[in-house]
């Protein structure tokens, strides 16, 4: 097969730091991984844990922007978001199953704690969890900026604390009076 990436090299078969199939290629030094490899041997290996890299730097990651063709069939392949922490996406070919991993994007799914699932990123719950984790730093981020750092933490806190109060309709209705004291508003 040839590379779906870089155009100039062959993917070879490999293991994938020694644990399972999968094909590299001998120019860019991308990954193809077909998900039943993945999931045969997590199967088999249940109780390994897949090591932290030793050295990984975001300047050794390479990330395909523009779409890629799966190597076996041809198609276009999907781009599925890592985490919410990264803006780095895996191509997926649903054709076979296979999943496109650039040069270094193995290194930063052991780092964020997720190669040993690699095969729940290309579900729909993943990628939801992933859009709602990101909406929520974007408020978190928003609300900081406007309220400062040391009052959010403050008002995280209040709002915590008055969420777990059972009369906290009460104490919002409080909270909320121009003056809580007086019948008139």
């Amino acid at each position: 097969m040839n590379c779906t990436s870089c155009k100039n090299g062959v993917l070879r078969p490999s293991f994938i730091d020694g644990l399972f199939r999968g094909h590299t290629c001998t120019n860019c030094e991308g990954n193809w991984i077909l998900i039943e490899d993945f999931v045969s041997w997590k199967e088999q290996n249940p109780e390994h844990q897949i090591p932290e890299p030793t050295e990984w730097s975001e300047d050794k990651l390479d990330d395909t922007a523009s779409a890629l063709l799966c190597p076996v069939t041809g198609t276009i392949m999907r781009k599925f978001k890592v985490s919410a922490k990264t803006p780095h996406r895996v191509d997926y070919s649903t054709a076979v199953g296979g999943i496109w991993l650039d040069k270094g994007e193995w290194e930063l799914l052991k780092s964020e704690g997720i190669a040993g699932s690699l095969n729940n990123l290309v579900t729909q719950q993943w990628q939801t969890k992933i859009r709602e984790e990101s909406a929520s730093n974007t408020f978190a981020e928003i609300y900081q900026s406007k309220f400062g750092t040391d009052n959010y933490a403050k008002i995280k806190e209040i709002r915590e604390w008055l969420n777990a109060q059972p009369q906290k309709a009460d104490l919002r209705a409080y909270l909320l009076a121009e003056n809580p004291y007086s019948a008139i508003e």
